[in-house]
């Protein structure tokens, strides 16, 4: 399809603002640098503010009609996020996912972008500082791994295995009460899961073929929307806990993401009962 804008100019934009203005802090924050928001897990820092504002800035030049939404733009301003269901053309933006890791001095942490154009998510991108390489996606086109250097690496979804083979990703923490003590019950069904504390390195990892789910149920936009894009068109299955499929304006429901329909059915059966 047509993007709406210049996606390789966009991952560039990605990339720029990682060296301008978020590894240069890495390790280096002072403590007036890091700041919570709405729990003391749940963090923003001077790089996160400053690589979103250059990278906003920068979108004027190129995508001027784009709705921009930042994590840290809608923190700022929590009515925004509303707008996304009505925009023609937006770009969405994390600027830092992962910010807990980075601010804690831990390499992994990640830059994404995603580009909604008639409701659907179009493109996303996932950067990654430490590594210099983009996980990137166009719908219908497929899923690659991307390098400065030009090199492109077609990237898909892990084989599916029995339940008690799987590895996979699952964020419990935005599960709450007698819920959370029963999905953790039952995650001990499957070989074993992680939780990075960053969803742009969770998708790269499904992505890439080496953990067949993963499981979130808080869906803001700039964390799901380019991962989520990224893991379909490597072959995977999406869908929000209730079945539906997930959309740009979808902040609840749950998400699962698995290897293929059949292994989502089996594991939203075993871990939810459903």
């Amino acid at each position: 399809m047509t993007m709406p804008l210049d996606i390789e100019r966009l991952a560039d934009l990605l990339r720029r603002a990682a060296k301008a203005e978020i590894l240069p802090r890495f390790r280096r924050l002072g403590s007036g640098d890091i700041r919570s928001k709405s729990e003391p897990t749940d963090l923003v820092t001077e790089a996160d503010e400053a690589a979103e504002r250059m990278i906003r800035a920068e979108l004027q030049d190129f995508a001027p009609d784009a709705l921009f939404i930042g994590e840290e733009s809608v923190a700022a301003d929590p009515d925004l996020l509303g707008k996304l269901a009505q925009a023609e053309f937006a770009v969405v933006v994390d600027p830092v996912d992962g910010t807990f890791n980075f601010a804690s001095g831990i390499p992994a942490f990640g830059v994404m972008a995603s580009v909604i154009w008639k409701g659907e998510t179009v493109a996303g991108l996932i950067y990654d500082p430490m590594g210099d390489d983009w996980v990137m996606a166009e719908k219908g086109a497929g899923t690659f791994l991307r390098r400065p250097d030009g090199e492109a690496v077609r990237l898909s979804v892990a084989a599916p295995r029995p339940l008690g083979e799987m590895v996979g990703m699952a964020s419990p923490g935005y599960f709450y009460g007698e819920e959370r003590e029963r999905i953790l019950v039952n995650l001990a069904k499957v070989r074993f899961f992680a939780n990075y504390r960053c969803a742009a390195h969770e998708y790269r990892t499904f992505a890439g073929g080496h953990v067949q789910f993963i499981l979130y149920n808080k869906l803001m936009p700039w964390d799901h929307l380019a991962g989520t894009l990224i893991s379909t068109e490597a072959g995977g299955y999406a869908a929000r806990l209730d079945g539906s499929p997930y959309l740009p304006h979808h902040v609840d429901g749950g998400l699962l993401l698995a290897t293929d329909e059949d292994s989502w059915h089996m594991l939203r059966h075993e871990i939810f009962g459903r």
